[in-house]
Formats: C-alpha cells, structure tokens, sequence
C-alpha cells in the first residue's frame, strides 16, 4: 500500500524523492551520538547505522542465531584462537556525489575496517572507537592478515569464546578501504564517519539533527533490491508526540511506546503492538569513584531503600520486572540463588550511621531525557528514587541532558548517581558483565558508569571467556553476580518487555531480542 498523503508530507519534512516512492518513517527515539557503527555506544546510534553496513557474521533479525554475511564461511582453530573468514564475493559498495567505487568488496576493506580501530595512535577516549575497547580488542587481537583478495586470517592472543558473536557487532562492521583512502588524499578524513558508505540495503542521505536522518534504498545490494524506496528515521523522543505521527500516518513504526498507551494502540484497528521480552537491564549506577559512593555500606544503604515494586508497578505498566542481578533472567548463567536487598529503609538508615552519615547528605541523581526500553520514562523514577531516598535522609538534585550529551557526561564522571540501561548485542553475558562493569570499561569514556574496579570480580568474567564450555562460564558468572551484590555498584532496578508500534500496513517488521531496529526486507502493503 502506497500512502499518497504521508509520501507528501515525507518530502516536505525530509526532503524525500518523489511523492510516489515507496517511503517508511520510524519515529526514532532520540538523536544517534554518531554516524559511525565504529563509534556508536548506545542503541540510538547503533540503529542509525545499521541500514548502511553489513558485517562478517550477522544475526538472523529477531533472533540471536548467528548466520554468515559478507563472510559466507569460517574455520576455527583446534586451540580457538585462529578464524580464517572467506569473504563472499559479488559485493558492492555504496557510491555517493563524491564517491565512485571502482572494485567489489575484498580482505583490504576487513583488514581495514578493524585495524583502523585496533593500531588508532589515540586512546579510544579520544579516537571515539570506545567499544572496541570496551569489549577488550586491543589486547585480545594478534594479527589480521590478508591471505588474499577473498580470505582474511584473525590471530587472537587468547581463546575468546564469544568472538564470533562479537565480530557480528557494530563495531566490527566493514567499511570500504578505498572510500577512507580517498578522503585521506583529498585532506577530508572526518567524512568517513559522517558521511558513511557501505555495503548496506540502505545508503545515506542525510542527516539533519533533531529532524531525522535519511537513507535510500541501494539498488546493487548483495542481497537483492528491496521493497521500499527510502527510509526515514524521524527522531521524535516524546513517546506521546511519537504515538500521535503513527496514529496520524506521519510514521509507520514508533519504538517505545508509553506502557500507559498499551491499552490504546491494542484497541486500535490501524495499528498493531509488538512486544517481546527483553534483554535489557535499567539501574542506577553509583559514581564508585566519589566520596561517598566509595563506600560499600551507603551502596548497600541506598539499594536497601529503593522500592523497586513501587517503581515497577508505577512506571513500567504490568512490563517490566524487578532486577536483582545486572543481567536479565533470560539470559544463560543468571544466578537466582542471588539474594537481594530486601527493600528495609530503617535498615538503610542504621547502615548510612554505621558508615558515618546518620543525617543523611546531598548528592545528585542524573536521568535519561529519552524513553528506553529498560526505563521508559527516566524522570518519573528519579522522583519515585527521589522520594524513597528522602525517607532515609538522602536528598536529591534531579539532573538531566540531552540524549547524547547525558552518554558522554555519564561516561566521563561527571555524575555521582545516574539512571542508566543496557540493551545485550550478542545474546552472552559477556555482553552485560564485562562491558557494563569491569575493569578495562571503568576508564574515563568506557561503558563502566559506576567506574567499579573490583579484582575478584574482574579475575572470574576474563576466565569465563577464556573457555567454550558453557557450563564452566556459567559457573564463573554466577561466582561474578555473587561479587557484584555484594559490593553493590548499582541498584539493579528493572527489566523490561520491549514495547513497539506499528500501522497494519507495515509487512515484514520483527521486534529484536537484541535491540536492532532491522528494516531489510520490510515492506508497506
């Protein structure tokens, strides 16, 4: 089905092609942070990307089952530290005004793609490549090694079990060598990573920031031409202002829906509501590294006061679960044998004057500015957190930025208490408990908001990657939740089912245990 009204009105908004293309708009939550699948940390930007790009290994949309991609096969080493990938061939690049590729798709864009990260002379704080880091590439890669135009050899210096599953993240998506050689000679090396190109269903077309970002479908795409035309994210981060386009026609899918809404979209014949449970985790981290978060007793003192069952039935709608564990029980290795804090604030108030505060003290509470799908609205629960902590004499200042800014800020310390989530890439806890909470991700810039640096807790999640047998990284996760609890770098607040929305005309969408907003392939009837 063709909406003759909504194309017009697309190409007055977003300046699309003509009024008869076949146009799909996505209400997006909020501004990506980046262009760059390279640089990407948030699944804002991730989803920003994801039309342009295509990885060695990818997941099948709505699952977590690893498929072949621009690698159409793979060996693996004996000692699991040698993956020899064979590219696929017969895969174009994108062109643009300024960009004509003139080969296919070969080992050098590979090689590229990931050394790029890998030999950056600036930290990953500075070169923006914080993923990479976080997920522990600069130590963990030996060598990458072009065997020839269609073989690429990837030399770990350990064994990593979840590799494979990494290699089909964002980060390790493939760029086109010969692209970034060009702006290197042409002295515009920035426009690599704002003005991308791929080998996507999607290319760019433009991104104009708190208006949308734009993309055309790619006629010479390796898996075939697709149904739509073009593409708009429009970023609308009110999930009222957002359900109101989709009612209207003015986009065919929203993320986030408001749970209050839930009852009125299912009850609507022009839309359809998607859920699925998540794999996610919203918490509020403490800043470990300041007074008096340093602390384990107030950690504990403030997880002791929260009430999460209040929180959950207030804000989440009957769609969301209380957290106990940083990661969700969905996922293979969660401990349930974990006990948490009861929910006690005369507890947490003789805890507070064990640790030298029987007044209570100051302190400030950063919240989201956007929905997400593991808090969906970020001030009602600081208030909620605000009235809970008031009881035991912790007093709050509510703080907030925009989407974007808030990340970066979070990731510098800026904060002393934030809300923050986490939505898993790979479906492996290695995901959640290395990236989220280790020690290599507590650097300035890294993914560690808490900035918690624990040895023990360290030690056990970098020994369970090192091992392909699930039941012994099971084991040695659940000895890490039992650290994590203790210590009490977070409060654990929420894990939610993921909530979409979509108009009847949409064929095709799938809603992501992982996140992905995935538009290959969808179509409007």
């Amino acid at each position: 089905m063709r909406l003759i009204v909504l194309a017009a009105c697309a190409a007055l908004a977003f300046s699309a092609p003509a009024a008869w293309s076949k146009t799909l708009v996505f209400c997006s939550e909020g501004n990506p942070e980046t262009l760059s699948p390279h640089m990407a940390t948030t699944t804002t930007g991730m989803n920003a990307t994801r039309p342009i790009f295509n990885n060695l290994v990818e997941f099948t949309p709505g699952t977590s089952e690893l498929v072949p991609a621009l690698a159409e096969r793979w060996t693996v080493s004996p000692d699991g530290q040698e993956y020899i990938f064979h590219l696929r061939r017969g895969v174009r690049f994108h062109t643009s005004k300024t960009f004509q590729p003139t080969r296919e798709m070969n080992a050098d864009d590979v090689v590229f793609s990931l050394t790029r990260q890998w030999k950056s002379r600036e930290p990953a704080t500075v070169s923006g490549f914080v993923y990479f880091g976080d997920m522990g590439m600069p130590d963990l890669l030996q060598s990458i090694d072009k065997v020839d135009d269609h073989t690429v050899r990837i030399r770990l210096a350990r064994p990593e079990a979840p590799f494979l599953a990494d290699m089909a993240m964002p980060f390790a998506a493939i760029y086109s060598a010969e692209y970034a050689a060009a702006l290197e000679k042409a002295g515009t090396p920035d426009l690599l990573d704002t003005q991308p190109i791929g080998t996507g269903p999607f290319m760019f077309a433009g991104f104009t920031r708190d208006v949308a970002v734009r993309f055309r479908a790619f006629p010479g795409y390796w898996r075939g031409s697709q149904p739509l035309d073009n593409l708009v994210f429009s970023i609308t981060p009110n999930a009222t202002v957002r359900l109101t386009k989709l009612k209207a026609g003015e986009c065919h899918v929203m993320a986030f829906p408001s749970p209050d809404d839930v009852a009125g979209i299912t009850a609507d014949p022009s839309l359809v509501l998607l859920r699925q449970e998540g794999l996610n985790i919203g918490y509020m981290a403490f800043n470990t590294l300041k007074p008096p978060f340093d602390d384990a007793r107030v950690r504990r003192a403030i997880n002791m006061a929260v009430d999460k069952k209040a929180i959950i039935e207030s804000v989440y709608g009957g769609v969301g679960a209380v957290a106990k564990n940083p990661i969700p029980p969905t996922l293979w290795s969660y401990d349930d044998s974990v006990q948490d804090y009861p929910y006690d604030p005369d507890g947490a108030r003789r805890l507070l004057a064990e640790a030298g505060f029987p007044a209570g003290f100051e302190t400030d509470l950063w919240y989201m500015p956007v929905s997400r799908p593991y808090i969906p609205d970020g001030r009602r629960v600081a208030e909620m957190l605000e009235a809970d902590l008031a009881r035991v004499g912790v007093r709050l200042r509510l703080a907030t930025d925009e989407w974007s800014a808030y990340r970066t800020k979070l990731q510098a310390g800026e904060h002393t208490m934030a809300l923050f989530g986490w939505t898993g890439d790979n479906g492996d806890p290695d995901n959640f408990l290395q990236v989220l909470l280790s020690c290599l991700s507590a650097r300035p810039g890294g993914s560690n908001v808490a900035r918690w640096c624990d040895p023990s807790y360290d030690a056990l999640v970098t020994r369970a990657k090192l091992t392909a047998i699930q039941a012994e990284r099971s084991a040695l996760y659940g000895q890490a939740q039992k650290v994590f609890k203790d210590q009490a770098p977070w409060v654990p607040l929420a894990h939610s089912v993921v909530l979409m929305a979509a108009r009847k005309e949409v064929a095709g969408f799938l809603i992501d245990p992982l996140g992905r907003h995935i538009f290959e392939g969808v179509d409007l009837r």
